[in-house]
């Protein structure tokens, strides 16, 4: 049976408080849309999401990841609601499974446990000690009676502990039937899909609960929730990167991106930040150290270093207060208060304390390139573009603006003068 999935991102948001839209506010480095897609992907080609407020940014986003998505305009004046979401959706499947844009928790398994389900409609539900808002499920000898809106439920509905986790999933031509029958005779004046679960009964068509995880299914719908989602996703990283072999001392501290990914022994210390698409090898992560869109392989980093996008570091050593970017580094010691930016250092090179690549002429970035077994003394400036070859000593305390050809020294100082008893003649002598 072919499954089709519809997404309904097509909300205001504004519990978020923010000019971003709701399904674009991010955690662990994703938009939350970004999330649901990839999990949806695992169990269909044809996934939709239907949207209305800020439509051309939302799709932007989501077209650079997934570009095979489909997309559904809702016309929120005319029919809004969740069943207005649905009223122009064409899906290629048998069967039609309806999620929520902000529920970026979901995992593929859950989703393939819904979809694979016998019953022709079946709905996702979950037991909670605190129902806040959600909807209440009424639920009579094992099957789905009906769904009541928090704004429409009485008291003693209220008091119910079975709530919708607004995920639904439905034969194509059961959902085609339902959805023209959906009025918005209620206190928001909607249109509700939760209304297709009374109509379905009305006409004997079984509607079966599927318990799920409350955290699995939460809805984010402000930046509180958004934190604790955030948390949540980072402990499920981190739970399955530790279970790969990954070593995290005190992980609660540290934020590992959705996309990083790991191979081998690695060891990550307490506030590490590991973000985008970074790739980590056999490499150790040392405490306070940020590592962007790079990969590391064979090193050590840190602490308190700063290794920004595009970086490769292949067996090299980086230490404190060291800051990358966009270098290529293969066998290099660059211990500490160092800046290395645009740059390509071959194996067997020391890049002493304080040195710097001035790669910005204020208009363009400018490459230095130091070649192997070379000793770069601190405080250099290497001001680029320039080009230091192999075996080359750099004086400490020299400012390199030309070439430097292999086996040389290079040492540019100012002629140092002692001018005898100064101090005593600017401040006076103690006696």
């Amino acid at each position: 049976m072919k499954i089709s999935v519809l997404i309904l991102a097509a909300g205001l948001g504004t519990r978020m408080k923010s000019n971003k839209p709701k399904v674009l506010q991010e955690l662990c480095g994703k938009s939350m849309i970004l999330h649901i897609l990839k999990q949806a992907f695992q169990i269909s080609d044809d996934v939709s999401v239907v949207l209305s407020y800020q439509k051309e940014n939302i799709e932007e986003e989501i077209k650079k990841a997934y570009p095979q998505t489909q997309f559904i305009e809702q016309d929120l004046q005319n029919f809004p609601g969740t069943a207005g979401a649905v009223k122009n959706y064409m899906p290629k499947g048998d069967k039609v499974l309806i999620l929520c844009g902000d529920m970026p928790l979901i995992q593929t398994t859950s989703l393939k446990t819904l979809s694979d389900q016998n019953s022709s409609f079946s709905l996702a539900v979950f037991q909670t000690q605190n129902a806040k808002n959600y909807g209440r499920v009424i639920i009579e000898n094992k099957k789905v009676q009906k769904i009541v809106e928090f704004k429409d439920a009485s008291e003693s509905e209220k008091a119910l502990q079975i709530c919708n986790a607004g995920v639904y999933s439905i034969d194509t031509q059961i959902l085609k039937e339902l959805l023209p029958q959906i009025n918005n005779q209620n206190a928001s004046k909607e249109y509700y899909l939760t209304d297709s679960v009374k109509l379905a009964v009305e006409k004997g068509i079984q509607v079966n609960p599927v318990y799920v995880d409350e955290d699995e299914f939460m809805g984010v719908n402000d930046k509180f929730e958004l934190a604790r989602a955030e948390n949540l996703m980072q402990e499920r990283i981190k739970k399955h990167w530790a279970e790969q072999g990954v070593i995290f001392h005190l992980p609660q501290t540290s934020f590992i991106g959705a996309d990083v990914e790991f191979k081998g022994e690695c060891e990550i210390y307490e506030s590490v930040r590991l973000e985008g698409k970074s790739f980590i090898e056999n490499s150790i992560i040392k405490s306070s150290s940020v590592v962007e869109n790079s990969i590391i392989k064979n090193s050590d980093i840190g602490p308190l270093a700063h290794v920004r996008p595009k970086c490769e570091i292949v067996d090299t050593h980086i230490g404190n207060f060291v800051e990358c970017k966009n270098a290529k580094l293969y066998k290099v010691k660059a211990g500490h208060l160092s800046y290395l930016g645009d740059c390509e250092i071959d194996e067997g090179t020391n890049i002493g304390c304080g040195t710097i690549t001035c790669n910005y002429d204020g208009l363009k970035k400018h490459p230095t390139k130091i070649g192997k077994n070379a000793f770069i003394g601190s405080d250099t400036q290497l001001i680029a573009p320039v080009v230091i070859e192999d075996d080359v000593l750099i004086a400490a305390g020299s400012c390199v603006s030309t070439n430097i050809p292999k086996g040389s020294l290079f040492i540019s100082r100012a002629q140092g003068q002692i001018i005898k008893d100064y101090f005593y003649q600017k401040f006076g002598k103690k006696e």
